[in-house]
């Protein structure tokens, strides 16, 4: 039977992140979905998911105090090719680096950085925070039947800057683009919370459930 890992560092409440997976993964049959922060069953996961709440630096200093959980992710991503999914600074730990409270490497499996976001507009507020529509910029499997003009529920005040445009699936639109997703290999990240962003977000969950590389 497939196994989905929801990876705990202590970087964020993952329950409803727990309940969304579960949910989906018993409507489309893809078998179990477990929460752990040990780096066995990450190494026996069919697909890893890594959420993240916070800051950048204190979310990898968070993973990095995990004995050998990293180097688990590492290995069954780089080397075994498992499908991945970060969500929001489990998204943005997939850049070279980041640079919230200094530069703290990120995991460099999706060249680029993550800084401030910096809308034109003086009357948008940061943190970036609520609801906005996605813009698909490419396909991707995990984007089945998510159409640009669907929402998506965004907390934020960073955006991974990708260094390649092709690895950047979607944006939303705050004053200028801000990264909502990316993608590269067996690996993609979501800026938005999937768990929180209601049709869209559950859809997105379960194309990621079956996505099979």
């Amino acid at each position: 039977m497939s196994l989905t890992v929801i990876v705990d560092y202590d970087s964020g409440n993952l329950h409803s992140a727990e309940k969304a997976f579960q949910r989906m993964a018993a409507e489309t049959g893809a078998g179990t979905v477990i929460v752990t922060s040990r780096p066995e069953d990450v190494a026996r996961a069919d697909r890893i998911v890594l959420p993240g709440d916070g800051a950048f630096r204190a979310c990898r200093q968070a993973l990095d105090d995990r004995a050998g959980l990293f180097q688990a992710m590492d290995e069954a991503v780089r080397v075994g090719g498992r499908p991945f999914l970060g969500i929001c600074i489990g998204m943005q730990m997939l850049a070279t680096e980041g640079l919230e409270h200094g530069v703290t490497p990120g995991f460099d499996w999706i060249p680029g950085q993550v800084g401030p976001i910096t809308p034109t507009d003086p009357a948008l507020k940061v943190p970036h925070m609520g609801w906005n529509d996605l813009h698909i910029e490419r396909p991707h499997p995990v984007l089945t039947g998510i159409e640009t003009g669907q929402h998506a529920y965004f907390v934020h005040s960073y955006q991974f800057r990708t260094d390649r445009p092709g690895d950047r699936l979607a944006h939303a639109d705050y004053g200028a683009p801000v990264t909502a997703i990316v993608g590269r290999g067996t690996v993609v990240g979501t800026q938005f919370h999937p768990e929180k962003s209601q049709a869209t977000g559950l859809r997105l969950i379960a194309n990621f459930l079956g996505w099979a590389p």
